[in-house]
């Protein structure tokens, strides 16, 4: 690290991070390009997580680049509250388009945790407004990830995320989580056994009544938990079972949208439509924040035709659909639309699933499990230690040129859309050399 920098690590508190032990040995990244990061002392680093899982097209594209610089000489700011500019209607039409089924409307937030809590808001506001204000009740699943707002945590499910922020939202509960070692270590997709988890559901109606429940939301396949692969059929279990019960559904797709599971969005591959969809990350590229709920054409019509004033919604942000994240996400589409992008990943998982899972004899490794251009590699955790291994881990693929990411005691891998097979090779034998040489 160069010298003239020590002090100046001192001023930014880092969000999820050890804060002392990486000021005391901080990994810094400088620039990036394509599938690459490179540090200040120019040494390249495979990018093995698209970032944050949102780089889906690689890093620093130039069209993107190109949007931005021309959107912030023309445009660089314009309220949206009772006015607008071209670029969000045109934005919001784009993924109206491209959004399953009748979800052809667009709401926009800043961020993944934004678009969560819009859409919980959204959920119970279209309850009040259809005459059922009865229903606040929201569900949410053990292990989930939402975000970091109250709304966002509340539904969730990750215990750290949870302990230190007080009760929360009141009227929540969870569903079980669907990850089982027990019996489903190893799979190679979806695994076999589970889809009678989402029965739980039932139990709450039976505890709560689906008179008070509004919503349900889940993430299709659940990221940053360390990617747990819903078994199969149970998202269409529990789609039927909010239909019987007359419950709204919301597909927290964050990490899943803009195909990371090769198609646009979960909600395309697994052929389960939800009533709400969130987003965020691959939109822009993560060039600019932006995120967003696609909404269902019968919830945005009866809340317009039933509204009490001539505001329907009042939610909103400052920079709801800001002229230079609309700029980035229209160069976004257009890239993955003309490198059929979405088509390239649904094509590599084979390649990835068998690279992936060749790790399964590897030093420590307890799961392989992958589905898209995702992977969760779990680790046997150290005694009176859970997450130190994995934590080891990431700093070792990082100084060996790659980077991973961890939660717990797993290594979770989501490479930009645009890998090559020859870097999918590199990102399985750095793993395996590191983990060789793990205590």
């Amino acid at each position: 690290m160069p010298a003239s920098l020590p002090n100046a690590l001192d001023a930014f508190w880092m969000p999820f991070t050890a804060n002392r032990r990486f000021k005391a040995e901080p990994r810094l990244l400088a620039r990036a390009e394509g599938t690459r990061y490179y540090t200040p002392e120019g040494r390249e680093v495979l990018d093995g997580t698209s970032g944050l899982w949102c780089v889906n097209a690689g890093h620093t594209r130039a069209p993107i680049v190109e949007a931005i610089s021309r959107q912030a000489a023309e445009l660089d700011f314009a309220p949206t509250f009772n006015l607008g500019h071209p670029k969000a209607f045109e934005l919001a039409a784009r993924l109206a388009a491209l959004l399953p089924g009748d979800l052809d409307h667009v709401f926009f937030a800043n961020s993944g945790s934004e678009a969560v809590d819009s859409a919980l808001k959204i959920a119970l506001a279209y309850q009040r407004a259809r005459g059922k204000g009865e229903k606040t009740r929201l569900i949410g699943r053990e292990r989930a990830y939402h975000g970091v707002g109250f709304g966002g945590i509340s539904v969730g499910g990750i215990v750290k995320n949870r302990m230190h922020f007080g009760g929360m939202l009141t009227g929540v509960d969870h569903l079980p989580h669907t990850h089982d070692l027990a019996r489903n270590a190893f799979s190679r997709g979806q695994p076999e056994h589970g889809a009678e988890l989402a029965d739980a559901l039932e139990r709450l109606v039976g505890l709560h009544d689906a008179s008070t429940i509004a919503a349900v939301i889940v993430e299709p396949m659940s990221g940053s938990a360390g990617v747990l692969v819903p078994p199969k059929g149970y998202l269409e279990r529990l789609r039927a079972l909010c239909d019987k019960h007359d419950i709204l559904l919301i597909f927290d797709e964050v990490i899943t949208g803009f195909g990371r599971l090769g198609a646009p969005f979960a909600a395309d591959h697994f052929g389960v439509r939800p009533d709400m969809i969130t987003f965020a990350k691959g939109v822009t590229n993560a060039a600019v924040p932006l995120g967003g709920v696609g909404v269902s054409k019968a919830i945005y019509d009866l809340m317009l035709e039933r509204a009490d004033s001539p505001v329907e919604l009042f939610h909103g942000y400052t920079y709801s659909g800001h002229p230079l994240a609309c700029a980035a996400g229209l160069a976004a589409l257009d890239i993955y639309r003309d490198e059929d992008l979405f088509g390239r990943a649904a094509a590599l998982s084979a390649y990835w699933e068998d690279a992936v899972h060749s790790l399964a004899d590897a030093r420590h490794v307890i799961d392989v499990r992958n589905l898209g251009l995702t992977a969760g590699i779990e680790l046997a955790p150290r005694e009176g230690a859970a997450g130190a291994r994995a934590t080891d881990a990431f700093h070792a693929c990082f100084d060996q040129g790659l980077l991973v990411r961890v939660t717990g005691d797993i290594i979770a891998l989501s490479p930009p859309l645009i890998v090559e097979k020859a870097e999918i090779d590199r990102i399985v034998e750095t793993i395996r050399a590191v983990l060789t040489r793990l205590d």
